[in-house]
């Protein structure tokens, strides 16, 4: 592969004895990769009513800002996996954080709903790249097993702090000018790129890398991204296009003739973009599933909860941000002790407790009456919520990467953010789409749009109850050291009988 595959097998002999500087370095750049994504992702959903009182935006129009992202994100994410495998995860990864810092800068500037929209896409295509490459260079850098574990905890408080600073920075930019929720995050991008050419290692020249290109399966790449992009575009538009429409009945054929086609190109290409032997991981595909309905129905109800406590309770930013930061903050505390939870319990219990919970926040929240009762209804349902994302993250991380050989992880990892910011954006659409049918956007009187707000809300709980029973499978699970029941496809056997072969060899 033209990968660091031989600098990563070096770091991880080193990391199997202690944690040097260097790993500390690495992981540090990686986790600033991912704080920089929920730097954006919090950071923008504060500032949104500020955004469409400035630009004169609707709210189907205004979803796009963060729609437009997920696009962008989610339909190049096996592109920027399956790249990172082949070209070089250091090199995808440089360039990837490059652009994001300079499509972040323009994105503050532009006065233009359009061209807000345009650079929120092409951000979440630079994120594309970025993420796949970060997680595959974490996954190949920390062995399988209670590292690896370790290293996913403390990346997983980036996310979490990145999605907290970025709420209190957001109410607190967005009292001044909304513009500047959208240009901090390219200082911190320069950062995150000024420690990847420091300390990441280029990888040794392979004479393979030169005939990378010509391995790449390009004409899979080109379909499944038309596929993915067409996808979250027609649902997004189908609020305004109609769901029975031509226009929408036309594209989801399409989507399917186009998934089809990825299909025949993929069983006769000699070097598959997505080789479907992957998907034999059952712990894989829970994590997909997973990740669907965890951001999913999160980055709805916080788009739901945003618009009410602002436009109808009048809320300031400073103080919607706040509502949400015990959420992060348990994040990043539950995340530092997941390593020892998964060694001890194992992945697959650890995302059913997720789902509970977070099922049990969504369900507490209906509760809610026109007048908002924070210490009562709201709090105790973002601890949940919290709760729910410090024990699910990692967890499902684990459990999509376990067992995937190295010259796969940037695939595994693509796979797994794929279904995370798809599902984020389907979701999302889903359900501004039922708001707008009872005419929330039309309602003055918090009760009215309260109304208008509920079948929303039993929505995004009922796809959280989707989450915990595609989870309770992965219950069945032999010894709590091993994560999951996953296939090394190496060999095809199980991680079972590996652990039986390495516990016989001590």
């Amino acid at each position: 592969m033209a990968t660091n595959q031989g600098q990563r097998a070096t770091l991880a002999t080193t990391a199997s004895d202690s944690w040097t500087p260097q790993l500390w370095g690495i992981l540090l750049v990686l986790g600033g990769a991912l704080l920089l994504d929920g730097l954006d992702v919090s950071m923008v959903g504060v500032a949104l009513p500020s955004i469409r009182s400035a630009l004169h935006m609707s709210t189907a129009s205004l979803q796009w800002i963060v729609s437009g992202y997920t696009l962008g994100y989610g339909g190049l994410l096996l592109l920027g996996g399956r790249a990172a495998d082949l070209l070089g995860r250091r090199r995808v990864f440089v360039v990837a954080v490059a652009v994001f810092a300079v499509v972040s800068l323009l994105g503050g500037v532009v006065s233009s709903p359009g061209l807000l929209i345009a650079a929120r896409i092409i951000k979440g295509m630079a994120a594309a790249f970025t993420a796949p490459a970060s997680m595959s260079l974490l996954t190949t850098t920390f062995p399988e097993g209670p590292l690896r574990n370790r290293a996913f905890s403390v990346y997983s408080v980036f996310g979490a702090s990145g999605f907290s600073l970025g709420l209190v920075l957001s109410g607190l930019l967005t009292q001044v000018n909304w513009r500047w929720t959208l240009l901090a995050s390219a200082p911190a991008a320069a950062l995150v790129l000024l420690g990847a050419v420091t300390l990441i290692p280029r990888s040794p020249r392979d004479p393979r890398t030169r005939a990378a290109w010509h391995r790449f399966d390009l004409p899979g790449a080109a379909v499944i991204t038309m596929a993915v992009l067409l996808l979250v575009y027609t649902v997004v538009n189908a609020q305004q296009a109609g769901w029975g429409s031509a226009q929408t009945i036309g594209s989801f054929a399409g989507i399917v003739a186009l998934g089809a086609l990825f299909a025949v190109i993929e069983t006769r290409s000699s070097d598959p973009l997505v080789p479907f032997g992957i998907f034999r991981s059952a712990p894989l595909r829970r994590a997909q599933v997973g990740a669907v309905t965890l951001f999913g129905s999160y980055i709805s109800f916080q788009f739901l909860l945003t618009q009410y406590l602002q436009s109808l309770e009048h809320w300031s930013a400073l103080s919607t941000a706040l509502a949400f930061l015990p959420a992060g903050a348990i994040v990043a505390v539950l995340s530092l002790r997941t390593a020892g939870l998964l060694g001890r319990f194992g992945a697959g219990p650890l995302v059913v407790a997720a789902f509970v919970s977070l099922v049990a926040g969504y369900a507490l929240f209906l509760r809610a009456g026109v007048t908002t009762d924070y210490p009562a209804v709201m709090l105790p349902s973002v601890i949940l919520l919290g709760t729910a994302f410090g024990f699910g993250f990692s967890a499902l991380t684990v459990s999509a990467t376990s067992g995937i050989r190295n010259e796969q992880q940037g695939l595994a990892a693509s796979l797994f953010q794929t279904s995370f910011q798809v599902g984020g954006a389907l979701v999302l659409a889903v359900v501004t789409a039922v708001v707008d049918a009872g005419g929330a956007e039309t309602l003055t009187s918090p009760a009215a749009a309260l109304s208008a707000y509920r079948p929303a809300l039993y929505l995004i709980t009922g796809v959280a109850a989707l989450g915990l029973l595609a989870a309770l499978p992965g219950l069945r699970r032999g010894a709590a050291s091993i994560p999951d029941e996953v296939t090394e496809f190496r060999g095809g056997e199980t991680a079972a009988e590996i652990a039986q072969v390495e516990a016989a060899a001590e």
